[in-house]
């Protein structure tokens, strides 16, 4: 953790909704003019689309689970973690990004699935703010967790998690259903032993909850609105969070448990700017007071 360049993260697995508080993140450093240098967890995936195919085709012809980009082989995870120690330390470092759509490829001039190359963070940031899969991973000898400042956890219940990914792959990415349960499957081990132990890292976890019926989310023709979902929001810490003051702002809120806020998830987009504008405010003074 560094007092004079903090960083940011939000953690949680593909489909979850972590690009939804990435937007509210940049809102909010966009209205209180916080300069932060952006990275995207995808560009420290190991292998472009065509090299994780052919090795998925490998591991599976003889028998064996093929990797997946929630676990340590497929990622750069001793790069992600050199990323935030030198950001904490100076305000350094590399990044890059993964090319998923035919709008990214002619941005980039690259083809999809690949990679663009690594570049330095822009000088003069006031704090480094990551979005992806492994934002507060801990295996074997590396612990991304220990450089981060503050960290967010965006945790749907697992049937609409799946919901969210066969929508976005099928619809925007071009993948049959099939070829997302597959993928799905594929990754369930490392799902279990790298993305759900960082939600006991976070500093607060959004959880929405769909009130309408999910229990075959393959089959699901839409995606539960907010309207039609709760959301559980969870303070690692409680102390110092006025939840008087949440609970009048947030209607028909209430708590569930003494650091748990249950609102409805309409609400979702102004209960991340209550709570998490203060929290940037704190970290931007701290900052200043060693700058």
């Amino acid at each position: 953790m560094s007092m004079k360049h903090p960083i940011i993260a939000v953690t949680g697995s593909s489909g979850a909704g972590t690009t939804t508080v990435k937007h509210t993140f940049e809102a909010i450093f966009h209205r209180e003019n916080v300069n932060a240098a952006i990275v995207e967890g995808d560009g420290f995936h190991r292998y472009t689309r065509e090299e994780m195919k052919r090795l998925i085709e490998r591991a599976e012809s003889d028998g064996q689970r093929g990797v997946s980009h929630f676990g340590p082989e497929a990622n750069l995870f001793d790069e992600l973690e050199e990323l935030f120690r030198s950001y904490g330390e100076t305000a350094t470092g590399t990044r890059r990004y993964y090319i998923h759509n035919a709008e990214q490829a002619a941005r980039w001039g690259r083809a999809q699935g690949t990679f663009t190359d690594w570049e330095d963070l822009p000088e003069g940031t006031d704090c480094l703010f990551y979005e992806g899969l492994h934002g507060g991973v801990v295996s074997g000898s590396v612990d991304v967790s220990r450089h981060v400042d503050l960290l967010i956890g965006v945790v749907p219940t697992i049937n609409l998690e799946w919901i969210q990914k066969v929508h976005r792959d099928t619809r925007l990415r071009g993948y049959s259903l099939e070829a997302v349960q597959d993928t799905i499957l594929r990754r369930m081990y490392d799902y279990v032993h790298y993305i759900v132990p960082q939600f006991s890292r976070t500093n607060i976890n959004f959880q929405r909850i769909p009130v309408v019926d999910t229990s075959n989310p393959f089959v699901a023709r839409d995606i539960p609105s907010l309207d039609e979902s709760l959301v559980v929001i969870r303070f690692k810490d409680p102390r110092g969070v006025d939840f008087p003051y949440l609970l009048r702002m947030l209607h028909d809120s209430f708590m569930s448990r003494a650091n748990t806020i249950v609102v409805p998830g309409g609400r979702l987009d102004l209960a991340m700017q209550l709570i998490l504008t203060p929290l940037i405010w704190k970290l931007m003074e701290r900052r200043r007071q060693w700058v």
